[in-house]
């Protein structure tokens, strides 16, 4: 179906995107209250089964927010000169996007590090404050921040970013399908070769290729007079996630649930970038957009608040801890996150960058919504 909609491409302002990270953080800080012996794993176990099985994977949203992020800096960068300055500016707003943030979530679990009996507690601490805990994950029981190893995979994957874009930055149709194709496979091969499942950077390292695919993909539609609608791209991305999530426990071992996830983010990423139909409609109202840009301070916080939330009132953490993780965010991200971000920005001048929207020009910009 075509429709003559506004061109995204022309906008720079993907709002269904951002709007759509709300719900993915929401769906891991909710994993992580569910489990035997958890306060909302009665209400899960009243469920169907399908629907019993989708929610306690909410960790099948940390690919997404992979994906989304080689989406969101391909779009940001594809046409940055890789120079000296734009390189160090690039570099310096991925540091400025994830570390301020983080490095709070630090200090407010800082006296459970302090008690802590974990050992080696330097190695621990160090790792922790190089995000480097994703190479390692596995092979140390330290659980100050355990959603923090996903950062370790962002900052490796920053870091080949470059080298990924250059040659996916012309490509056509039949590149753009190959490097999807390699995508698809990437993991399985890894696992075949003998790399651990543990060295997480490398293991998802096909999400983020998977996503600067879809960017080109993206490019390749939206340089049409008239942009197609993304809806029944995305619904069925949504439909077939369902599918798989709701079954993963009867797929063979041989085959990862997230290779199957791979295409359907893939398809649900860029229907939602193209817009149309109800679900983007929504996910682009603007208090939607808001939570969404506040998601990443609710997903890396949340873990170092209910380190504290466990000594509150039963009945304060039962009804009042997702509410409260959102009000936070909300708050960190209008007064710390944000504020950090331009300042550290503001040490290189503006932006590498090159799209219309792209961060320092756009209040909404996709750049300042990228993944972590």
């Amino acid at each position: 179906m075509i429709t003559s909609i506004t061109h995204p491409s022309r906008t720079g302002h993907l709002p269904a995107l951002t709007g759509l990270r709300f719900f993915l953080a929401l769906w891991v800080v909710f994993s992580h209250l569910i489990g035997p012996g958890n306060m909302y794993e009665p209400l899960v176990l009243a469920l169907p089964g399908p629907l019993q099985e989708i929610v306690h994977r909410g960790y099948q949203a940390v690919p997404t927010f992979f994906v989304l992020s080689g989406f969101v800096l391909a779009r940001t960068y594809g046409a940055t000169a890789w120079n000296r300055l734009n390189l160090r500016k690039y570099l310096v707003g991925r540091f400025a996007r994830v570390y301020p943030v983080y490095l709070l979530s630090l200090l407010i679990v800082t006296p459970f590090i302090i008690r802590a009996k974990d050992q080696p507690k330097g190695w621990l601490v160090a790792m922790h404050l190089t995000l480097t805990q994703g190479w390692f994950a596995g092979h140390y029981t330290a659980g100050w921040n355990t959603p923090a190893w996903s950062l370790s995979c962002e900052i490796f994957f920053y870091l080949v970013f470059p080298l990924l874009m250059i040659p996916m930055k012309n490509q056509g149709w039949k590149g753009t399908c190959l490097a999807a194709g390699i995508a698809c496979g990437l993991t399985q091969a890894m696992w075949f070769i003998g790399i651990d499942d543990q060295i997480k950077p490398l293991i998802h390292l096909s999400d983020f290729l998977m996503g600067i695919a879809v960017c080109r993909a993206f490019d390749l539609l939206t340089e049409r007079t008239e942009a197609p609608s993304g809806t029944w791209l995305y619904l069925t991305g949504i439909l077939g996630s369902a599918v798989i999530l709701a079954n993963a426990k009867y797929l063979p071992g041989a085959i990862s649930p997230n290779t199957l996830l791979r295409p359907m983010n893939a398809l649900l990423l860029l229907g939602l970038g193209l817009g149309g139909g109800p679900i983007a409609r929504m996910l682009s109202q603007r208090p939607v957009v808001y939570l969404g840009k506040a998601s990443y301070a609710m997903y890396i916080l949340h873990i170092p608040v209910l380190w504290w939330a466990v000594s509150w009132p039963s009945y304060l953490v039962r009804y009042g801890y997702v509410a409260i993780i959102v009000a936070s965010s909300c708050i960190v991200y209008s007064f710390f996150e944000e504020p950090a971000n331009r300042w550290l920005r503001s040490l290189t001048g503006s932006p590498a960058g090159s799209r219309s929207g792209s961060a320092g020009q756009h209040p909404a910009s996709p750049e300042r919504q990228a993944a972590a």
